[in-house]
């Protein structure tokens, strides 16, 4: 079965992910090759950033041993796409190398970004036709779908990167993602519809993906001793980017419309966006924030979804296992429709969201009960900084919070009078 080729381009590539992952951290410690901390971030000791490069290499490893397996020729029956895939991950990783090392500005790491999303474009990599609007697709110019397929490229690297925050969190949701990615595009193309000649190639992308986010977790997970920084961030961005594209971008939907007992046809359009809700959200609501609070969409904050999530309550680990479940949650409950009755689906995905949002929302009862607590406390102890600290989502939406917060002694202290007093009552 070609999967199991697929397979092992992947473990090529988290095999020399990981080995290139634990000398670029040895180095960049004897080196001190890290950054300072700076005010946004979350963790609390430098730590090197170029695990992006780890990354990189292990694709590229993967790419070449792939190259050179009989079973997947069909991947690279067209050189040209293999080399601008390679070409625009060479680009956006030089780019976010530089930035993890001098942080560059906003405008010229924008231009790298648009730079590498063109060569995608520029070797057929893009939207060729818009799903369930063929007629209105063909008043589109060849020019308007090379612009739309730069602007999707560009909105999905800078949507994950937006949510690189946490310990193991991108690399996390891009297995996820590109996991459930990577089953569809396989029963696509080896099932009732046989589209083997669109999908192998962002097939075998997600697969090399999901390789080199395996070798790179253990070195990124929670305490990290190594990040991927922007130019992993943007990497797998550029990637993910690729995969929805070729495969959205190119799918026949008469076809799929016309096989009813193989799946809806509108899944072809949502499951890109149900692979990237997290990141999408993040990046739609940190854009409307900084332009209406008049600042550049691309200028940095720590009011990320991440960030909000921590402020609630939320250990760094849980607030990272959150993100794994949303993500889970969309991209496996839109999947299910290819295995299951509609409404098994729809009671499964259903469930998942209401156990997910009761999850996400579950420090809030304790912390709102704390904030009534001292706010009925002495006039000293229930300052406004003092409730801001208690009350979850007004420390998110407030970047200058007070660092001393009440100890967990005085805290259940006002607790256990604001009980008394209901009890009494």
């Amino acid at each position: 079965m070609r999967i199991i080729f697929y397979m092992l381009s992947a473990g090529v590539a988290a095999v020399v992910t990981f080995g290139l992952s634990m000398l670029i951290w040895k180095l960049s410690t004897r080196f001190r090759l890290y950054p300072t901390i700076r005010e946004r971030d979350v963790h609390t000791r430098p730590t090197p950033r170029l695990g992006g490069i780890a990354m990189f290499m292990g694709i590229v490893a993967a790419f070449a041993v792939g190259s050179q397996l009989p079973q997947l020729s069909i991947v690279f029956s067209d050189p040209g796409k293999i080399l601008a895939v390679l070409g625009a991950a060479a680009i956006i990783v030089a780019i976010g190398v530089v930035d993890d090392i001098w942080d560059l500005d906003w405008l010229t790491k924008l231009a790298g970004q648009i730079i590498a999303a063109a060569l995608l474009a520029w070797q057929g990599i893009q939207i060729v036709a818009l799903p369930f609007l063929q007629n209105t697709s063909l008043l589109l110019s060849p020019y308007m779908f090379l612009a739309i397929t730069v602007f999707l490229v560009v909105l999905v690297m800078n949507a994950v990167n937006f949510i690189d925050g946490l310990d193991g969190l991108v690399a996390g949701v891009a297995i996820i993602a590109n996991s459930v990615f990577f089953v569809y595009s396989y029963i696509v193309t080896y099932g009732p519809t046989n589209q083997s000649g669109y999908f192998n190639l962002p097939q075998f992308v997600s697969a090399v993906l999901i390789g080199a986010c395996v070798g790179f977790l253990p070195l990124n997970w929670h305490p990290a001793k190594l990040f991927m920084g922007d130019a992993g961030a943007l990497l797998v961005g550029l990637l993910m980017a690729t995969t929805t594209i070729g495969f959205t971008g190119n799918v026949d939907i008469t076809t799929l419309q016309g096989n009813k007992a193989f799946l809806p046809a509108f899944i072809p359009i949502l499951l890109p966006f149900a692979v990237l809700i997290i990141p999408l959200l993040d990046f739609g609501l940190a854009v409307f924030r900084r332009l209406r609070a008049g600042k550049s969409p691309f200028s940095a904050d720590r009011l990320h979804l991440h960030h909000r999530l921590l402020d609630m309550g939320h250990t760094h680990l849980q607030a990272v296992l959150i993100f794994y479940a949303w993500t889970a949650t969309a991209s496996v409950g839109l999947l299910l429709f290819l295995f299951t009755p509609s409404w098994v689906a729809i009671v499964v995905t259903v469930t998942g969201l209401v156990v997910c949002t009761i999850v996400t929302l579950s420090p809030l009862s304790r912390r709102k009960e704390v904030e009534a607590a001292v706010q009925l406390a002495s006039a000293e102890r229930a300052s406004h900084a003092d409730v801001a600290h208690f009350d979850g989502l007004d420390a998110a939406a407030d970047p200058i919070a007070l660092e001393v917060e009440p100890t967990d002694a005085e805290a259940d202290t006002a607790l256990t009078r604001l009980r008394s007093k209901e009890a009494s009552s």
